[in-house]
């Protein structure tokens, strides 16, 4: 056996959290009928090396830290449901336990251009000559 080999578990681990990702976007789709997670996107899944647990990142759609947090409670608690369906369609000996974890990513990228914005607009109101283009 060669020393510069992938283990045998890093593509399959791989292969089974995009399974995971894809099955769980439907089930919360169609089977969960919650309004508090009715607009939760499965951003990534990520798999322990020994399949005991799927770490599972989802964004909510013009929601808040405030609705994330409660829909993060919500999914932990259809985690059981969710599983056993997970379970169905996944060719594993056992199924994952799911973490739901808030990804707040897009918020954080939405406050950082406002951010931006506003120091690009005062320093427009500090630089009065900037609305003059320059000629040669």
């Amino acid at each position: 056996m060669s020393r510069h080999r992938r283990p045998q578990g890093f593509n399959r681990t791989d292969r089974i959290a995009d399974q995971i990702q894809r099955e769980l976007s439907r089930l919360l789709q169609f089977e969960v009928k919650d309004p508090r997670v009715n607009l939760a996107t499965v951003q990534d899944v990520t798999v322990s090396r020994d399949l005991s647990f799927a770490d599972v990142y989802f964004t909510l759609l013009g929601k808040g830290e405030e609705e994330g947090a409660e829909a993060e409670k919500v999914l932990e608690k259809a985690s059981g449901f969710l599983r056993s369906s997970l379970a169905q369609s996944l060719n594993t000996r056992t199924t994952p336990k799911l973490r739901f974890h808030y990804d707040m990513t897009p918020e954080n990228a939405a406050k950082m251009s406002r951010l931006i914005d506003d120091v690009r607009a005062e320093d427009r109101e500090l630089r009065p000559d900037n609305d003059q283009p320059e000629q040669d």
